[in-house]
């Protein structure tokens, strides 16, 4: 069985780092023979400001329009995610919130690893925290460990690959691989034991 790995950039700015985050890890992590990688970018995914009448963790949304119910259904198809985001004044980006704003089902009982990154030292730590009690209150598996990239507007080239003369560039790149282990492990164990509730 195949496992599907949702990769979502959680930015909708231009020239962003993330997008040079993006390019790297699809690079670096390309299918095989028991993943693939879905590239999942809020750029291709147009969503207003929600305003529909239903809750989503309540009830299916409905009257969705074409960039909604792309957004769903590219989540829906995942049996994993990472999500990656800067922290815009200590929390996720508002792109990526709003997003997030439309989910009910479709992320329930899987497993979701954070990454999150920085100009500065702290990595994106709020950004990652403020992360965590949204897709908690999603019923997401979130990961212990998010992986915090700092300073890492420097460890990129312009067309995604890591500076090896920048000396952090290696441990982001062993952290990143550990990440994703990680996160193909758990996918794997869920999809394999799926969480069935006590009235089923």
């Amino acid at each position: 069985m195949t496992l599907k790995l949702g990769i979502i950039l959680g930015t909708i700015r231009h020239q962003s780092i993330g997008g040079k985050l993006f390019a790297y890890l699809q690079a670096a992590f390309p299918d095989h023979d028991d993943v693939r990688f879905d590239w999942i970018d809020l750029h291709d995914f147009p969503l207003p400001l929600y305003d529909h009448a239903e809750t989503p963790a309540d009830s299916p949304v409905q009257n969705l329009v074409f960039g909604e119910s792309a957004w769903l259904a590219a989540l829906a198809a995942q049996d994993g995610y990472v999500i990656i985001s800067p922290e815009y004044d200590h929390a996720m980006t508002g792109a990526l919130k709003n997003a997030l704003d439309y989910v009910g089902q479709e992320i329930s009982r899987k497993p979701l690893q954070i990454v999150t990154y920085s100009h500065d030292e702290t990595g994106g730590i709020m950004a990652a925290e403020s992360m965590v009690n949204v897709l908690r209150m999603l019923d997401a598996l979130v990961l212990p460990k998010p992986v915090l990239l700092a300073g890492c507007d420097r460890n990129f080239l312009p067309d995604g690959r890591l500076d090896a003369t920048v000396p952090t560039s290696a441990a982001y790149a062993k952290r990143l691989a550990v990440a994703f282990h990680e996160l193909e492990f758990y996918a794997r164990l869920s999809h394999d034991h799926p969480y069935r509730p006590l009235n089923a």
